[in-house]
């Protein structure tokens, strides 16, 4: 006995669906149904391209964008957290050296300032002093804030700077140190 192989494929049964879908679907379930087989099968091939697209727009490619600019971003990251540890410790360092009087915070302030030229000018009221600043570089003024807070003991307490080229101007407010 010999099987003759059908001309027909089976036609599967219907997908179950809810009930207000049905009516929109039945007319591409016909359609696929009236698909030649070759039909089907490139447009099988068509759906897999499109959702292999998909995947990979959705859920690929950004994976692989994160993981090339991860080492970058740790990188920044680190240098941030040594900078921050870096000042931290300056800030221990700081907290442990020996109060200074006040006259001593005042005339350590006074020096700094005059060696900032006629780019400084500065105002003292009580513990609290006023410079006011004029076209410094960004260099000079790090150092000089740096020297401040070391030899005087001064603490910013408000910055105000305006950029002009390369140069900054502005006023600094500064609390000097008062031993306890």
């Amino acid at each position: 006995m010999s099987a003759q192989p059908s001309a027909r494929q089976p036609v599967r049964p219907p997908l179950k669906l809810a009930a207000p879908l049905a009516p929109h679907l039945a007319p591409l379930q016909q359609r696929w149904a009236a698909l030649a087989p070759r039909e089907r099968r490139m447009l099988g091939w068509a759906a897999a391209a499109v959702g292999l697209l998909l995947v990979w727009q959705i859920a690929v490619q950004p994976a692989l964008n994160t993981l090339r600019t991860v080492p970058a971003q740790r990188a920044v990251l680190d240098a941030q957290l040594a900078e921050m540890q870096l000042l931290a410790q300056e800030a221990r360092e700081l907290r442990a050296l020996p109060p200074v009087s006040p006259e001593q915070a005042e005339a350590a302030l006074r020096a700094a300032v005059t060696r900032l030229g006629a780019n400084a000018r500065l105002q003292m009221a009580g513990d609290r002093a006023t410079v006011t600043l004029t076209g410094i570089d960004p260099a000079t003024l790090t150092g000089w804030l740096a020297e401040v807070r070391g030899a005087a003991r001064a603490r910013v307490v408000e910055l105000q700077l305006t950029r002009s080229g390369t140069l900054y101007g502005g006023n600094v407010v500064l609390a000097l140190g008062r031993p306890a």
